[in-house]
């Protein structure tokens, strides 16, 4: 790393901890006591909840456990003993007794009940992506701030020793000045296949369960898991997997910015089914810097959800190209670094001290009133990758995007995709603001 990138790196480093220190919680625990096992209610019960209610329940007092499917809320009390079981969320953030909430529901749920909890005086930890569209996701860090709460995005990769330590890598120069970052999210989804509305399954309040997105009908192939393909509930194969790799690439690109220039092509290639998401797709980001050469920054990202050829023989991936090598890291545990002349490069990462597990780094960081890991802020920043991604694929051209006002200039249409339709008529839930 030049001395003058090193410079500027600190700059935006000791910028980035003096925002920090001034959103900071100050505030004390319900009950005091440092020690003190927090109280933390888990809203969504499928897969990525039962397992993260499983994490929190080794750390804190789980006491609710909410999802409008009750089969999947009773097996998720049952697993973690919660004293209570609730359908509506609504009923943990009514509780004062609650610190915190760890929410993993479906995306279209994300923002909308993280900045609910927020306002109701609750810390979040957000399952990946933070949002559903951009605007939800700069009204989420408005509420964060608004409320001074702890907000903790799941890209686990910020509290992994092993990508920590290589970023830290990067940080030293170990292959000069990074300009250029690829990643990649290669494997394959399951077929959806055709389907038609029908009744909900027993057991399932469904209309809780919409929410405030737009309403539409029950079918089973844009219900459980499957609502990732759906542009009313998720955000496709771009924010499945990709927000891991996507975060820790921005991560050891060292841009703290939104990109200017996004351009992205895109489209259903393998699936005929009722995705409405592409399974394959290349979108590229690029960064200005202040125009100077040496100070731009670029970043690629592929896409192919059908796929069994790996790149290093790995489905996720991030290389990173620099004025002195390059640097391959998977978040499966490889790493790879090589000169400029392609000699292999024999180093290995060092964890930063102190560095706690993600779940653990959150309600540390609630005790202490610092910044967790992965903050809300640094969670919008990657993911409005993941918005500007689809976009630029959906509308078939390049998007330039102002940073500051977080609109795409010139292109009307692109730019009302930034937010949504939510449910005729209203709805408790939709954010104030959007």
């Amino acid at each position: 790393m030049s001395n003058s990138n090193r410079r500027s790196f600190l700059k935006h480093t000791a910028a980035a901890s003096a925002g920090a220190a001034a959103w900071a919680w100050t505030g004390g625990l319900h009950a005091a006591g440092a020690n003190e096992r927090l109280t933390v209610g888990i809203i969504g019960c499928g897969g990525r909840g039962a397992g993260l209610a499983e994490e929190f329940a080794g750390l804190a007092n789980v006491a609710y456990v909410c999802d409008p499917d009750e089969s999947r809320r009773r097996r998720a009390q049952e697993k973690v003993q919660a004293q209570h079981a609730v359908a509506d969320l609504r009923r943990i953030l009514d509780d004062k007794s609650v610190d915190a909430v760890v929410i993993a529901t479906p995306e279209h749920w994300h923002a909308p009940a993280a900045i609910l909890a927020c306002d109701a005086g609750k810390h979040v930890y957000v399952e990946k992506p933070c949002s559903h569209n951009v605007r939800e996701g700069r009204l989420l860090v408005e509420a964060a701030r608004r409320n001074k709460r702890v907000v903790q995005h799941g890209t686990q990769s910020r509290s992994n020793p092993f990508i920590a330590g290589a970023i830290q890598m990067l940080r030293e120069g170990v292959i000069g000045d990074v300009l250029v970052a690829k990643a990649w999210d290669i494997q394959r989804r399951a077929n959806i296949g055709r389907d038609k509305p029908s009744d909900p399954p027993p057991g399932v309040d469904y209309d809780l369960w919409v929410g405030p997105a737009e309403f539409v009908p029950y079918q089973a192939n844009r219900f459980h898991y499957h609502w990732h393909w759906w542009y009313n509930f998720g955000v496709g194969g771009l924010g499945g997997d990709g927000p891991h790799e996507i975060d820790y690439a921005r991560w050891g690109l060292g841009v703290e910015t939104h990109p200017t220039t996004v351009a992205g092509l895109g489209s259903k290639y393998y699936f005929d089914d009722d995705q409405e998401y592409p399974d394959t797709g290349t979108v590229v980001f690029e960064w200005p810097g202040d125009g100077q050469v040496g100070h731009k920054r670029q970043f690629i990202f592929e896409l192919r959800i059908w796929s069994t050829n790996y790149p290093y023989n790995v489905d996720s991936g991030a290389e990173f190209y620099g004025t002195k090598g390059k640097m391959f890291l998977s978040k499966r545990g490889k790493l790879e670094i090589l000169d400029e002349g392609n000699k292999r490069i024999d180093a290995k990462p060092k964890a930063p001290p102190q560095l706690l597990g993600h779940a653990a780094d959150f309600l540390d960081a609630i005790k202490t009133g610092r910044h967790p890991n992965a903050e809300i802020e640094i969670g919008h920043l990657s993911t409005t990758l993941i918005h500007l991604g689809n976009l630029a694929m959906r509308v078939g051209r390049s998007l330039n995007f102002d940073p500051h006002t977080e609109q795409i200039i010139g292109d009307e249409q692109a730019n009302a995709l930034l937010s949504r339709k939510y449910r005729q008529g209203g709805h408790w839930a939709v954010p104030r603001g959007v």
